[in-house]
């Protein structure tokens, strides 16, 4: 096949359904998975028995029979229960997926009575897998580990294999704040406290996000009053916690300054998602010290974070 001549949408002009499923893919950047982190995600039955639920979403698949095959867009409106074999006496995994059959390229299915796309397990795969084991099209949603002698499948057993097509993402380098007055002096207890003239920044949590990676720079830190030997940290919302880096300078009573970077990947609660959440940098004194951390006009707080979308 050379240049096809009407190229998608000319008014007037005849499309192969080729010619869609290739837009879908250029559309999809040629990648394959679920739409969103919610997507087709695999469960238990509501009371656990032999087989799965499937829940709904949306993805696309990428032909794998022919170069230019191009890429088909599917949806599963409304959960779906797909039975799984109980094993013997001896343990099995099985993969779940979501299959292509398109009779252009491979089998004998009639697209007009037949369901061309649908669910498949695949068994007896590597208890490993994350991937289809051969060349068939489809996607892979689930890979169940079923342990001997047992037919129920409960969610212990469903081990995650989903990929988001084209995941979303959302990156900001937050406003730095200066203090614009010295904060109240920390170190005097182990337990972390916020800088009390640095307020930090609340951040929009989108409704999609599953991870958050997040720094916090805490440059010209001021120490004072004796060696500092404790910990800088920040937070977002009530309960997630970046890593802590410790401080130990030994510059005695005199007044000096330190740089000090705080960063992690945080997992998003369910809670958080479509919320507003404060990101604040603490710090603590460590047993045993007898120094003071604080901010003032002269130091900066920079804050950067991205939201990652992945399956949940």
């Amino acid at each position: 096949m050379t240049l096809i001549p009407q190229p998608i949408l000319v008014n007037g002009a005849t499309h192969s359904a080729q010619q869609f499923r290739l837009l879908v893919e250029d559309l999809s950047r040629g990648n394959e998975g679920i739409t969103r982190g919610t997507d087709m995600k695999v469960t238990q039955l509501g009371t656990p028995g032999g087989s799965v639920q499937v829940a709904s979403g949306t993805g696309v698949v990428r032909g794998r029979f022919a170069a230019f095959q191009g890429t088909y867009s599917v949806a599963n409106v409304g959960s779906t229960t797909v039975a799984i074999a109980g094993t013997g006496g001896t343990p099995r995994s099985d993969l779940l997926i979501l299959r292509i059959e398109d009779p252009q390229y491979e089998g004998v299915l009639d697209p007009a009575v037949d369901a061309v796309a649908y669910f498949q397990v695949i068994s007896n795969v590597s208890s490993t897998a994350t991937a289809i084991p051969d060349g068939r099209t489809g996607i892979p949603l689930a890979r169940i580990d079923i342990p001997a002698s047992t037919s129920t499948i409960t969610d212990a057993m469903i081990v995650d294999v989903r990929k988001i097509a084209n995941p979303r993402r959302e990156r900001e380098l937050l406003p730095p704040q200066s203090p614009t007055a010295l904060s109240a002096l920390i170190g005097a207890s182990t337990t972390y406290s916020y800088f009390s003239t640095a307020p930090g920044w609340n951040i929009a949590v989108p409704s999609w996000a599953s991870t958050a990676r997040v720094r916090v720079d805490g440059s010209a830190l001021r120490l004072t009053t004796a060696d500092f030997y404790g910990g800088f940290r920040a937070t977002l919302g009530a309960s997630l916690v970046l890593q802590n880096v410790t401080i130990d300078d030994n510059g005695g009573a005199t007044t000096r300054r330190v740089q000090s970077v705080s960063a992690d990947t945080l997992t998003i609660p369910d809670a958080y998602r479509g919320t507003t959440q404060l990101l604040r940098a603490q710090a603590a004194g460590y047993s045993g010290n007898a120094g003071r951390i604080a901010v003032d006009p002269s130091s900066t707080l920079i804050g950067d974070i991205e939201f990652i979308e992945a399956p949940r």
